[in-house]
């Protein structure tokens, strides 16, 4: 038995020396286990001993962050080895390596990976040192804030400010290929930066850009592709794209079709000013020339997508047209029949310009237009549409035009010649010289047309011809004020008084109409323009005489009565619109602006032809013709006169314009 249990305890030996060992192990881990922490993870409050403010009196220990800075922090409750991973034993290398994007991605691994797709991260790895990484945008990462608080630099009100650090600097721009000028100073501009500098959030870079994925808009991927700019907009705007996604653009958009405008395209990109904005591409004077006329005036798109190619073109040429070009903010322009996002098709029962739809629509600035007619068609040229009446009203006044100032033209020149030739005998202290030829009271209705219809002739081809440079004085205050209309109007009512005052004069004496019955035609006219070619040709030798007034000053008075009367007919329909719509078609007021415009041409070219020449250029009167002041014509204009006597001007009488 004994040599047994000997032999037990010798094969217990190892089992014994192997406890003991284990033992010896244990407790030698448990004396150096706070050396080996510290020196494999050291505290934050290890490194600031070295790091923080307080503690770095010399070059030695540089102060890097400021531990009440790094305690207010987003980042307070990670560890200083987190993102330094070479500094996990104190001391630590004397040169750490810089901190790149690993770290962060520890923690935010699905926005480096946005990151990693922008436009940022791949000019990084083109070797672009300008492009941006984290502590670009973010700040100093030991006093990283969260994107809520004020403090922030990726703060709603202050990420302009971080985004034009790059963006606003030319040499950056540059280097960065970027495509957009000046982006910034265009955005601070804008309706959007304007509320938040109120304090209230409007959209800043990060509501359209996606912040750290950030992509050129000819990426599909990216939230300003132009397909993809509604659904980016209507993040704020929702109510507004569900509009626009029901409308002809947005339908358009959603097939496919590139050249269908988004938001963009009509509010503009960065500087998107408020519609009530003059500067405003979509303010009421702006919207058809720098907004719908860019697509609708622009012959290759029309052509591309079969729209109508005379549309805009007739707009811009029709009273509404000629008034927004003027800067007439009252006048309807496109969104004010066709609507602003929720534009539809015609044929579309919902449509404002849906036939059963337009009186209504019409309505809306002419209360009652279209209920008694209806309201016809729009945007039809006159220039091109043969079954229009406005189309035979322009030809036929062209023919008139032609033919009457050419006419004219001759007949001045033939005079003109004759009396170069044969100049008239004048005898100034001739009796025949005291004839009072416009008594004083013409002289006044006279003098109220003198000033009358030239400031018809401007204020009314002003609107016909908004772009040049001699209407633009005239038009500077139309926006605000309407200066060009009631200039217009005020100086209508005064050749219409002017007119009037002259015809009562008439039906109230009886010696007015007898010196009016001088102005009536004879064959004795047509006679005396005969011989007069005769004299001027030389198959004559005597000079003839005409009656108390010749076929020049009828032609002129009758063409003036006429052109007043038609001039009145088309004008007060046009001004009182309203009143017009809502009794007459649609063609009624087109077939006056029709007259209107080409009767004033006829009327201008013939006061600048044949009375400016009578008055002015006739070698017998010049430099002109002065009984408009005093009421006596020159001797030599009494000479081709049948012999009158002389007599005191009779302040009472009345005489027709001459």
């Amino acid at each position: 038995m004994q040599p047994s249990m000997i032999s037990l305890r010798v094969s217990d030996r190892p089992r014994v020396l192997l406890g003991t060992c284990i033992a010896a192990l244990g407790l030698v881990a448990c004396m150096a286990w706070p050396c080996v922490t510290l020196a494999e993870d050291p505290t934050n409050e290890d490194c600031l001993d070295c790091h923080g403010t307080e503690a770095a009196k010399d070059e030695e220990h540089p102060p890097i962050v400021a531990e009440k800075d790094f305690a207010a922090s987003a980042h307070a409750d990670l560890g200083c080895t987190t993102c330094h991973t070479d500094a996990s034993e104190i001391p630590h290398a004397e040169k750490l390596k810089a901190v790149g994007l690993d770290p962060c991605g520890d923690c935010h691994d699905d926005i480096i990976k946005a990151y990693q797709e922008g436009s940022h991260s791949k000019a990084r790895a083109r070797g672009i040192s300008a492009a941006p990484s984290c502590p670009d945008c973010h700040g100093d990462i030991h006093k990283v804030k969260d994107h809520t608080e004020d403090k922030s630099p990726e703060h709603w009100a202050a990420l302009a400010e971080v985004c034009a650090r790059c963006h606003a600097d030319p040499a950056v721009a540059e280097q960065l290929d970027l495509s957009v000028v000046r982006p910034v100073e265009a955005y601070l501009k804008s309706a959007h930066a304007r509320a938040v500098r109120a304090g209230k959030h409007g959209a800043v870079c990060s509501d359209c850009h996606e912040p750290h994925r950030t992509l050129p808009p000819t990426d599909p991927k990216s939230s300003i592709w132009p397909m993809t700019v509604p659904r980016t907009c209507g993040h704020c705007h929702a109510d507004i794209l569900e509009k626009f996604q029901r409308s002809v653009h947005g339908q358009a958009l959603q097939r496919g079709v590139r050249d269908a405008p988004g938001c963009t395209d009509c509010h503009g990109e960065h500087r998107i000013l408020s519609p009530s904005d003059p500067d405003s591409p979509v303010f009421v004077a702006n919207v058809p020339s720098d907004t719908c006329g860019r697509c609708h005036g622009d012959t290759r798109l029309v052509e591309r997508h079969s729209l109508n190619d005379k549309n805009f073109s007739a707009f811009q040429d029709s009273f509404h047209g000629l008034a927004i070009r003027a800067g007439e903010t009252s006048a309807a322009s496109c969104s004010s029949c066709h609507g602003v996002h929720e534009i539809l098709p015609a044929s579309d029962p919902r449509s404002n310009v849906n036939p059963a739809n337009l009186a209504a629509t019409c309505g809306n600035c002419h209360p009652g237009a279209g209920e008694r007619f209806a309201v016809g068609p729009v945007h039809v040229s006159a220039t091109l549409s043969k079954t229009r009446l406005e189309y035979w009203i322009r030809l036929v006044y062209l023919w008139m035009i032609v033919g009457v100032i050419g006419g004219m033209l001759l007949h001045n020149l033939v005079d003109f010649v004759g009396k170069v030739r044969k100049p008239t005998v004048h005898h100034s202290d001739d009796e025949s010289s005291n004839i009072v030829r416009m008594p004083r009271v013409l002289r006044w209705q006279h003098g109220l047309v003198m000033l009358s219809f030239p400031t018809l002739v401007f204020s009314g081809f002003a609107l016909t011809t908004p772009e040049s440079w001699w209407a633009s004085p005239l038009l500077h205050l139309e926006t605000s004020h309407g200066v060009r209309g009631w200039t217009h109007r005020g100086a209508a009512i005064m050749l219409m008084f002017a007119v009037l005052w002259h015809v009562v004069g008439l039906m109230k004496s009886a010696r007015q109409r007898g010196y009016m019955r001088g102005m009536w035609w004879a064959w004795s006219d047509v006679r005396y323009l005969f011989a007069m070619l005769a004299y001027y040709s030389g198959i004559s030798r005597k000079r003839p005489k005409s009656g108390k007034f010749c076929y020049v000053e009828k032609a002129e008075y009758w063409a003036f009565m006429w052109g007043i009367f038609l001039m009145g007919a088309t004008g007060l329909p046009l001004w009182f619109a309203d009143v017009t719509l809502r009794f007459s078609p649609k063609w009624f007021t087109d077939v006056a602006t029709a007259l209107h415009f080409y009767e004033a041409v006829l009327a201008t070219l013939a006061i600048l032809v044949w009375h400016s020449y009578w008055v002015i250029f006739d070698p017998d009167v010049y430099p002109g013709d002065m009984s408009w002041w005093h009421g006596r014509a020159p001797a030599s204009r009494n000479e081709e006169r049948e012999e009158e006597a002389a007599e005191p001007e009779q302040p009472s009488v009345s005489a027709p314009p001459h």
